[in-house]
C-alpha cells in the first residue's frame, strides 16, 4: 500500500472514534484547535513566509500569491471561524422528518456522518483548517492534499490541528495529511473507492475537470467563478458603483469575485464612465464591449474575456439592450457559481432570481458574500456549483448523509 492509501486507511481507522464522538468533545477539540493556532502563529506564519518567498521566486501570479498567503489578521479570523462552528447545531443525529406508519412503525430519517472526506486543494493554506473543522463538527475524518506551493504552512497548519485532538482524546488521524504534493498522488486519491466516501477538489478549471473525470470515488465540483454583476435599467447608480468596486476589487483572486459586468443600454452613459472612474481608482483593467469603449478608455475585448475567471484586478464590461440579453450573456457564459443583479424593478430581480441558474444569486448586494462565513455557516469547506447532492457555500448539514431508523413492537411484515 502507498504512502497515499495509507493515510486514507488511518483516515477511515478514526472516522469511526470521531463518528461516535458527543458534540461536547467536538466541540472543545475544535476549541483546542483555535488555541492552538493562535498559540503557534508565529510558526504557522514561519513557514507560511517560506511559502510565500519561494512562490515570488517562481514567478507565480500575484492572485496566486494572494490566495496563499497568511497574516496575523488571516490566521485569526481563520481561528475565530472554529469558533463560530462551535456555536453551530451539531447535525449529526438530527431528525430530517419523522412518521408513525398506519402498522404502528415509527420512522425517522437522520443525519448521519459520511465517514471520510478528501479535499483536493491549491494554494489555500485556510482550506486546511476550514475543512478540519466543520469535518470535525459533522463527524467525519478528512484527507487532505494541498498543493506543493502551500506544503510548509499546510504541514505546520495540519499538526497544530493533530495536536489538538489528542490533547481532546480524538484520533489524531481523524486530520490526515498527505504529504504527497504530486498528481499521482491526486490519481490515488480518485481511485480509493472504500477508503474514501467523498472527495472534494477546490482550485482551478483543470483541478477540478480532472478530479472529475478520473474519480471512482463519488465528487462535489467547487467553485470555478465566472460572476457576473447586471445593472438594470431600474438600478440606482450609486448603490450599482458601490457593489461592482467592492464585487471586484475587494479581493479579486476569490471564486466570487465578479469577473464580467453587464449594463442595461438605457444607464449605459451615465454609468459606465462613472463605474470606470471608480474601478480605476481602484486599480482596476477594463475589457469592453464596442459600446464600452465608445464610452471610456476601456481595452476591447476578445472573446475568451467574456468566459474567463480572472482571479486578477481585471473586469469585462459589456452594454445589453436589456434583461433578456443580460440573461442570455449569463446563460452562456456563467460557470453557476454566483451572480448579481441591480434594480429597484422587483419584476426584473424575480424573473433575475428564478431564471439564472446558479448556485447563489444577488440581488442589491455583492457576489463577494458567497462565502460560508458571509452566510452564518461559521466556514466552507467548499462552494459547490453542481446541484447534487449540495450547492452553493457546504458547510455541516451538507457534510451528512442521512439514514433510516424504524422502530417496531415485533413487527413482521405479510
Amino acid at each position: 500500500m502507498t504512502g497515499v492509501l495509507e493515510t486514507c486507511q488511518a483516515a477511515k481507522a478514526a472516522a469511526g472514534a470521531v463518528g461516535a464522538a458527543t458534540t461536547d468533545t467536538k466541540n472543545a477539540a475544535l476549541a483546542a484547535m483555535a488555541n492552538r493556532l493562535v498559540a503557534r502563529s508565529e510558526e504557522i506564519l514561519a513557514a507560511n513566509a517560506a511559502d510565500v518567498e519561494a512562490a515570488r521566486s517562481d514567478g507565480l501570479a500575484e492572485s496566486t500569491v494572494d490566495r496563499l498567503t497568511l497574516t496575523e489578521a488571516r490566521l485569526s479570523g481563520i481561528a475565530e471561524g472554529l469558533g463560530q462552528v462551535i456555536d453551530l447545531i451539531d447535525p449529526v443525529g438530527e431528525v430530517v422528518r419523522g412518521w408513525r406508519q398506519p402498522n404502528g412503525l415509527q420512522i425517522n430519517q437522520i443525519r448521519v456522518p459520511l465517514g471520510v472526506i478528501a479535499m483536493v486543494y491549491e494554494g489555500r493554506p485556510n482550506v486546511t483548517v476550514d475543512a478540519a473543522g466543520l469535518a470535525l463538527k459533522s463527524g467525519n475524518a478528512v484527507v487532505l492534499r494541498g498543493s506543493s506551493t502551500a506544503i510548509r504552512s499546510n504541514t505546520a497548519l495540519a499538526e497544530t490541528l493533530r495536536e489538538a485532538l489528542a490533547e481532546v482524546g480524538l484520533p489524531r488521524d481523524a486530520v490526515a495529511p498527505v504529504a504527497d504534493t504530486s498528481r499521482d498522488a491526486v490519481k490515488e486519491l480518485t481511485g480509493a473507492r472504500g477508503l474514501i466516501d467523498l472527495l472534494i477538489p477546490r482550485g482551478g478549471a483543470g483541478l477540478i475537470e480532472a478530479v472529475v473525470a478520473d474519480s471512482q470515488v463519488p465528487v462535489i465540483e467547487t467553485g470555478v467563478g465566472n460572476c457576473h454583476v447586471y445593472v438594470d435599467a431600474a438600478a440606482d447608480l450609486d448603490m450599482a458603483t458601490a457593489i461592482t468596486v467592492n464585487a471586484k476589487a475587494q479581493r479579486p483572486s476569490v471564486c466570487c469575485a465578479a469577473e464580467t459586468l453587464l449594463v442595461h443600454r438605457d444607464v449605459a452613459e451615465a454609468f459606465v464612465p462613472a463605474v470606470a472612474a471608480a474601478l480605476g481608482e481602484a486599480g482596476v483593467e477594463l475589457r469592453g464591449d464596442p459600446a464600452t469603449c465608445a464610452l471610456t478608455a476601456a481595452t476591447p475585448a476578445a472573446g475568451a474575456d467574456w468566459d474567463t475567471e480572472y482571479g486578477e484586478p481585471i473586469l469585462a464590461v459589456a452594454v445589453v439592450d436589456d434583461l433578456d440579453a443580460a440573461l442570455a450573456h449569463i446563460a452562456a457564459h456563467g460557470t453557476r457559481h454566483t451572480e448579481a443583479i441591480v434594480t429597484h424593478d422587483r419584476r426584473a430581480s424575480r424573473r433575475f432570481a428564478a431564471e439564472v441558474d446558479a448556485a447563489a444569486v444577488m440581488v442589491n448586494a455583492s457576489t463577494y458574500f458567497t462565502d460560508g462565513g458571509q452566510f452564518g455557516f461559521g466556514a466552507e469547506i467548499g462552494i459547490s456549483t453542481q446541484k447534487l447532492h449540495a450547492r452553493g457555500p457546504m458547510a455541516l448539514p451538507e457534510l451528512t448523509s442521512t439514514k433510516y431508523v424504524v422502530d417496531g413492537d415485533g413487527h413482521t411484515r405479510a
